[in-house]
């Protein structure tokens, strides 16, 4: 086994072994991309790592993302430098597709926020959008260069998608990120536009004001859904049912928010395994 083989190789490993993290290696896209996107993946979990680095602090986090954006880029521009096999791997893959380094460096960006402890509260909704700009747009501009679309038409509607999917993950896990990471993605403006809805977080308990709120949330949510959905029909094959899929798949779990009448500080709103089986096979038949 020659070393990039190896190094593909490590990379699939740590992809299956975060498997529930990383959906675009679904069966549905190609067999002859997915090493690409386990490079991809493994690339961004090692960035992820980095940002939450035990005990560290924030100054030596971020020069350790710093080091691993310089190590990326002699990946790409020296294949015969010598890095880790992640790295090898992701520079051959950023060549042979011709991808930008641009969304990866947004990655990296979002990983910095992270890192410093930027993230933990929005002021504004715009702020939220900014944040995903980098922390979810990048991954589906990097799928679409690897099926060759590198267009900005296609990509807006891809980053629709991506942000809508973020932002459906942060109202579903309130819960979860304001207890076990201190962080409230609801936007400060909207908390204050719903009145009591910063009491209610504060209390754990899910009042009027506070499901008004997030239902607020879910329908702006909704409407990126909608105008991504578009993207289904500006690319070819496989990726237009994985399109159709992730949109879905999303908008399934806004409609488990609305059925537990916005009651996100109780439970966790998911979808189980037979439910999305049956998102799966809808589409493989449609």
């Amino acid at each position: 086994m020659s070393a990039l083989e190896a190094a593909y190789a490590e990379c699939a490993v740590r992809a299956r072994s975060h498997y529930e993290n990383f959906p675009i290696g679904s069966w549905l896209l190609p067999r002859r991309l997915r090493r690409d996107l386990a490079a991809v993946y493994a690339f961004a979990r090692i960035g992820d790592d980095l940002a939450d680095e035990g005990d560290a602090a924030p100054a030596e986090r971020i020069a350790a993302l710093d080091a691993l954006e310089a190590r990326l880029v002699r990946a790409v521009e020296d294949p015969g430098a010598p890095v880790e096999p992640v790295l090898l791997a992701l520079g051959h893959t950023v060549r042979a597709h011709a991808l930008p380094l641009a969304p990866f460096r947004d990655l990296l960006t979002a990983f910095r926020r992270d890192a410093a402890g930027a993230t933990r509260r929005f002021a504004t909704f715009a702020e939220v959008l900014e944040y995903c700009r980098c922390s979810a747009n990048p991954v589906g501009r990097i799928v679409l260069g690897l099926f060759g679309y590198l267009d900005d038409a296609r990509a807006a509607r891809s980053d629709d998608v991506c942000t809508a999917l973020q932002l459906t993950n942060f109202w579903q896990d309130v819960r979860g990120d304001l207890a076990e990471r201190d962080r409230v993605y609801i936007p400060g403006e909207d908390l204050d536009r719903f009145a009591g809805s910063r009491d209610a977080l504060a209390s754990g308990r899910t009042t009027p004001a506070l499901r008004d709120c997030l239902a607020f949330e879910v329908e702006r949510t909704r409407a990126l859904f909608a105008r991504g959905v578009a993207l289904a029909d500006l690319v070819d094959g496989r990726l237009r049912r994985e399109v159709r899929l992730f949109v879905a798949g999303g908008t399934a779990i806004l409609d488990r928010i609305v059925a537990a009448d916005y009651d996100v500080l109780a439970a966790r709103p998911k979808l189980g395994r037979g439910e999305l089986a049956r998102l799966v096979w809808k589409e493989v038949w449609r």
